[in-house]
């Protein structure tokens, strides 16, 4: 729609006129858990998942913020790897949060997903670690469609996305039921000889 289909009249710009870019900074370790005591804080790439990252780690002191639904994009070797915030969260200093500033988030991840072949310029070679800066993502060049092509685009993907994260949610929903059911089944604590199929 946006890559193939470009249309003359589009204007020429860059990331930062679209999007709000907020660049991750890490709370004391000492402030990490897995109590779920605090905040959903994720340090960087190692917890992205297909779409959205898995919860490890809490922080009782967090720095920056990203919000539901915003893009979050590894800053860090490798450079322009993708997920989404399910829920507000803490950023670390290996993640930024590209939130859109007309409530275009759909388009907002999509084009970053589109830029990927413009961020691996950004990813060192041999010994040198890969980074991007927010100046650099912030003047990534893009083009920037008429809002009523934007609102279009909204309209189609958006109940996409809310199909996948409530596939997501059920997945999550199901998994913690399993683990929750499966040491029962196991050690006998729950019968189901009985039960009849």
């Amino acid at each position: 729609m946006f890559i193939d289909n470009a249309s003359s009249d589009w204007t020429e710009g860059i990331l930062s006129d679209i999007a709000d870019i907020t660049m991750g900074q890490s709370p004391s370790s000492s402030s990490y858990n897995e109590d779920r005591n605090g905040i959903i804080f994720f340090q960087g790439r190692a917890e992205f998942g297909f779409r959205f990252p898995t919860v490890r780690l809490y922080t009782t002191e967090p720095k920056r913020m990203a919000c539901t639904n915003d893009t979050l994009m590894s800053v860090r070797a490798p450079v322009g790897d993708l997920n989404v915030a399910h829920t507000d969260c803490c950023i670390g200093r290996g993640l930024a949060a590209i939130h859109s500033k007309d409530n275009h988030q759909a388009f907002v991840l999509y084009t970053m997903f589109s830029l990927k072949k413009q961020l691996d310029v950004f990813n060192g070679e041999g010994t040198v670690f890969g980074s991007i800066n927010r100046i650099s993502l912030n003047k990534m060049p893009l083009l920037i469609p008429s809002s009523e092509k934007l609102d279009e685009f909204e309209a189609l993907v958006s109940p996409i996305d809310a199909a996948i994260r409530n596939n997501y949610d059920e997945i999550c929903y199901l998994k913690q039921l399993r683990d929750s059911l499966l040491p029962k089944l196991m050690s006998g604590e729950l019968d189901v000889s009985n039960i009849d199929f």
